[in-house]
Parts: C-alpha cells; sequence; structure tokens
C-alpha cells in the first residue's frame, strides 16, 4: 500500500467510522428501535441519522477548507455539534 497516503491520521479516521459502524450493529442488534419522524418529515433510524451527520460533517470539512483554510480541529467542534443536532431533532 506505498501508493496511498497512509498516515497516522488517515488510519485514525478510517478506525473511528469501522468503530461506529461496529457500535451501531451492536446497538440495534441489543435495543431495537422504530423509525422516528424529525424536522426532516422522514423517518429515519440511528443508522440514518449517523449516515445523514457523516455527509453533512464531509460537507462542512470540505466548505471549512475552502471558505477558512487550515484550523481543522475547529471544523471538527462544528461537526460535534452538526451531529448532535441530527440525532436530537432529525
Amino acid at each position: 500500500m506505498a501508493w496511498m497516503a497512509w498516515t497516522w491520521p488517515t488510519a485514525a479516521f478510517f478506525a473511528v467510522i469501522a468503530g461506529l459502524l461496529v457500535t451501531f450493529t451492536i446497538l440495534a442488534i441489543k435495543f431495537p428501535e422504530t423509525p422516528r419522524v424529525g424536522v426532516l418529515q422522514i423517518e429515519t433510524t440511528r443508522g440514518d441519522r449517523l449516515f445523514i451527520s457523516l455527509l453533512g460533517s464531509a460537507f462542512i470539512n470540505l466548505a471549512w477548507l475552502g471558505v477558512i483554510g487550515q484550523n481543522q480541529p475547529y471544523a471538527l467542534i462544528v461537526c460535534l455539534i452538526y451531529a448532535a443536532a441530527v440525532f436530537r431533532w432529525v
């Protein structure tokens, strides 16, 4: 895999995503849920809200890089607030 830019931040990113998927799979097995309707007026489950928060976080980070530039740790704070709002109200 020498052709890829595998750095510690890249590995940590994929490890966190894999950990989230495993955690949400275990939660779905142990605590099944019924879909709920939030502000988007669509039925969503925990997995749907995780996907929405990950997709939105990707766009937040891209916009942050385009508008502000570096200082990505501050974008992470914005992404965590966004994810909390998605899980609360969507």
